[in-house]
């Protein structure tokens, strides 16, 4: 089967709207798709950036009542992106982000903007628009997870339904009496339905629904099956272990290429790696480190939260002053983490170098100038940092859990006899073993020729969506040919 069409349901996508690797993966993974015969059309909340964004946009549906407001459906093209974006100003037309307002606290009507999302996905997969109709819908974490409920319990013929779970940790939960306002029926509110936990689950029900279930690495799908890994949502996962499938995150390689990084201040291939001595010089004069070739940069780009083991760094910093080594760290979150690192950056002027907050262009300088790339998660489904790195060049030092351990392999002794190492795994996810581990990579930093062929496997590893395109093409070809033989 060739030609197959598919509506993509998210929240956000880069480079119109990004809070994180979600809109990285939306953004890519279109592009990638194309080269398999896949057709995406991205549906995404007509925020102010992605109304801003599109070109050529033309009316295909309208409506007099989403949520409380009239809304219009356009479709356009936006940074290469064929989009469908809702305009719908009383949900979407606002100051703040696209989950909370300025002052970070969620926005109120979150259960209606993205029950408005998820229905409109819906919407299209029954009546198409303007003769485009998709034969899959695929929604992405929680903010779509309504949309399979939709489809499920409207009882016409429909398209087939996939559900893509970013992260199992955010799950949108919302009270059961606003069931009949969200436009789902009284029996959609049990277990086989939207029920979880005496609440509406939008997450759940996007599980429960869909007719497959990815995850983004394999590890990942292994672990949200156990107790310990699935948040609650473990034995529904058992239960439809048969159709979940652990598909690896790919990066946009015209992006993140370090030989045409208009980003960085001095482009590099893998075969003058000794450019990257000249990023290293910069990125330490940007975040205000010591000017000191010798010293080893350890580069932290991340949410600064419990979940990135950010709390377990901070009680490290002495091991990697010990070593000799500086911290970048650039990324915003809980206010007791930032609090932290501005202090402790202030306590060790020219060792620790720390920007609050997210710059797009400082992560690809630090990407090009850090020496290692640490990532110390408690867990992690997939992870785009440590594949920028390994494309970038920067050893990443990762803990031993999801997609962190299915992309970076470990340069312990029998990697390295082989040359086969591209980075470091610790585990378990502890303050004794991270500060292990920053001993470690000093270790492995101090021997020049096994420095360079980590950064050297690392660089020729294929990170790219070729891969996971390819996968993604076949899991969807099999669900339609399932479903015309009676399969679900």
């Amino acid at each position: 089967m060739s030609g197959t069409k598919v509506l993509s349901v998210v929240s956000e996508v880069y480079p119109l709207i990004k809070t994180g690797g979600l809109a990285d993966v939306a953004g890519a993974l279109p592009g990638a798709l194309l080269r398999e015969s896949v057709e995406v059309v991205t549906l995404v909340p007509g925020y102010p950036a992605v109304l801003d964004a599109l070109d050529d946009a033309s009316v295909v549906l309208q409506t007099d009542d989403l949520h409380g407001g009239p809304a219009r459906i356009l479709r356009g093209m936006a940074k290469g992106l064929d989009i469908l974006a809702i305009d719908a100003p009383h949900l979407y037309r606002r100051v703040g982000g696209p989950y909370a307002g300025p002052d970070g606290a969620d926005w109120p009507d979150n259960p209606f903007r993205f029950a408005a999302l998820a229905g409109v996905g819906a919407w299209i997969g029954f009546d198409g628009a303007s003769g485009w109709r998709p034969d899959v819908i695929h929604a992405h974490d929680w903010q779509a997870g309504l949309t399979a409920a939709y489809l499920h319990y409207d009882g016409r013929p429909r398209p087939a339904s996939v559900m893509t779970v970013h992260n199992l940790a955010f799950q949108g939960q919302y009270p059961p009496e606003l069931l009949g306002r969200l436009g789902l029926p009284p029996r959609s509110f049990a277990m086989d339905g939207v029920e979880y936990y005496g609440t509406i689950g939008f997450l759940k029900a996007g599980l429960r629904l869909s007719d497959r279930i990815t995850t983004v690495s394999p590890s990942y799908a292994a672990e949200i099956r156990t107790a310990e890994g699935g948040m609650g949502l473990d034995g529904l996962l058992r239960e439809r272990a048969c159709v979940l499938h652990g598909i690896l995150n790919g990066i946009d390689t015209e992006v993140w290429n370090p030989a045409t990084d208009r980003l960085l201040p001095t482009p590099y291939e893998s075969t003058h790696i000794g450019a990257r001595a000249a990023n290293k010089a910069s990125l330490q004069s940007e975040l205000g480190l010591d000017p000191n070739p010798h010293a080893l940069v350890i580069g932290v780009i991340s949410r600064l939260s419990w979940q990135k083991g950010l709390d377990l760094l901070l009680a490290a910093l002495p091991a990697i002053e010990a070593v000799g080594g500086q911290l970048a760290l650039l990324g915003a979150g809980e206010r007791a983490l930032e609090e932290g690192f501005r202090s402790a950056a202030a306590v060790a002027p020219g060792r620790i170098g720390v920007r609050i907050g997210y710059d797009e262009g400082l992560a690809h300088r630090m990407q090009a100038g850090s020496d290692a790339l640490l990532v110390p998660s408690r867990f992690e489904p997939c992870g785009l940092t440590q594949l920028c790195a390994l494309r970038y060049g920067a050893v990443p030092v990762v803990a031993r859990v999801g997609g962190l351990a299915d992309t970076v392999v470990d340069a312990n002794e029998m990697a390295r006899a082989v040359g086969a190492g591209t980075g470091i795994q610790f585990a378990p996810v502890t303050l004794d073993m991270l500060t292990a581990a920053l001993y470690r990579t000093a270790e492995l930093w101090r021997d020049r020729p096994g420095w360079a062929r980590l950064i050297e496997n690392g660089m020729a590893t294929d990170v790219s969506w070729t891969r996971p395109a390819a996968h993604y093409a076949r899991l969807y070809r099999d669900l339609l040919a399932a479903r015309a033989a009676g399969v679900r």
